[in-house]
């Protein structure tokens, strides 16, 4: 797929990856881990994933600024002009923002492409001719697109997009977005499944410059004004000073609150291409490889007998024997040991939320 002068890339690699306690760690979280074990980084996969379709002048990653220097590392290729630091978390929609502002002064032509750092996609074919499709519809379109990946479970853990009409006769898999339904219950994510009208949300987002830029002005008015009145001392050395003052008056909101539930030119492209968030012990599980026993065991030196169901992730020089075990989460990292149900996985981040007030933040 060749690359195209007007497309640009958002790549967003602030988030901490807490569900994945204790082998992501706030001071390197889940984006910078190889954590399926194939050598290669979530933010390092995801970039030369999107460097097939975007040249690599044009891809800006946007982190805390506490995570400046593992960008730099995993991915060489960049300038420092391209690694947008935040000075402070503030959800989805002022990281865009501040990407976008960025871009709108090198192109004012541009088309955006906007992906987490920390996805799977097992099908880059399928993927590429995904984003090409999308590419092609934003570029021409006043229209906000996002990807609808074809779910395979009732999953709990995933938002869920509801299609409506078909938007295009050339294109049978774009559709008009109907409602956005954050993550269900089991039964409600069954009926999801069931009715075929469901499509899991991949935080996967496509848009022309002027498409997206006149979205905040309406609907994040006071986030786009921030940024448009400080634009003036972006690329100079006043840039930081000027984010994080931007950044302290922005409040905490996220894309698809912000823009994507009130929008009406929002559309969604339907696909399939191998996708995973790997937002979830759970997730990880159903996308690693496993053993006879239905294990998914990550640790050269990993003793294991009568083991079943089990996920284990272990450092390569740690010698550990496991027997007995039935649906479990073993993971040993930084000194820290993990042990709980996988059916209870979700109650992880309570148990975190009492560690940390109880045993201070350095655990985090």
């Amino acid at each position: 797929m060749n690359s195209n002068s007007n497309v640009f890339c958002i790549i967003m690699a602030g988030g901490i990856g807490s569900r994945f306690w204790p082998l992501s760690r706030s001071y390197k979280p889940k984006q910078f881990l190889d954590i399926l074990g194939t050598g290669s980084s979530l933010i390092r996969q995801t970039y030369c994933r999107v460097s097939r379709f975007c040249s690599p002048e044009n891809i800006y990653i946007v982190t805390s600024d506490i995570y400046k220097q593992q960008v730099q590392k995993h991915i060489p290729e960049i300038s420092e002009n391209q690694v947008l630091l935040e000075p402070m978390r503030r959800n989805t929609a002022p990281c865009i923002a501040y990407a976008t502002q960025k871009i709108a002064l090198r192109n004012p032509n541009a088309c955006i492409v906007v992906a987490p750092s920390d996805h799977l996609v097992l099908n880059e074919e399928a993927f590429l001719k995904t984003i090409s499709t999308a590419i092609d519809f934003a570029s021409i379109n006043s229209a906000l697109l996002t990807i609808g990946i074809k779910p395979s479970r009732p999953e709990t853990g995933y938002g869920y997009i509801q299609v409506g009409k078909q938007a295009e006769k050339r294109i049978p898999n774009l559709f008009k977005v109907k409602t956005f339904t954050e993550k269900p219950n089991l039964d409600l994510a069954q009926v999801f499944l069931q009715s075929g009208e469901f499509y899991w949300n991949s935080g996967m987002f496509i848009w022309s410059l002027k498409s997206i830029q006149e979205a905040f002005a309406k609907y994040l008015p006071d986030i786009q004004s921030l940024f448009t009145e400080s634009h003036s001392l972006f690329n100079t050395t006043d840039e930081a000073t000027a984010v994080a003052s931007v950044y302290s008056q922005c409040k905490n909101v996220s894309i698809d609150y912000g823009i994507m539930e009130k929008a009406d030119n929002v559309f969604v492209i339907c696909a399939e291409f191998g996708w995973s968030d790997l937002g979830t012990w759970g997730s990880l599980f159903l996308n690693s490889k496993r053993d006879e026993g239905n294990n998914a065991i990550v640790g050269k030196n990993v003793v294991a007998h009568n083991l079943k169901d089990c996920i284990v992730q272990m450092p390569a020089d740690k010698l550990v024997l496991i027997q007995g075990l039935e649906g479990y989460i073993v993971v040993e990292s930084d000194g820290i040991l993990l042990i709980c149900k996988k059916d209870n996985e979700q109650e992880i981040k309570t148990y975190l939320g009492e560690i940390f007030a109880e045993k201070g933040d350095q655990f985090a």
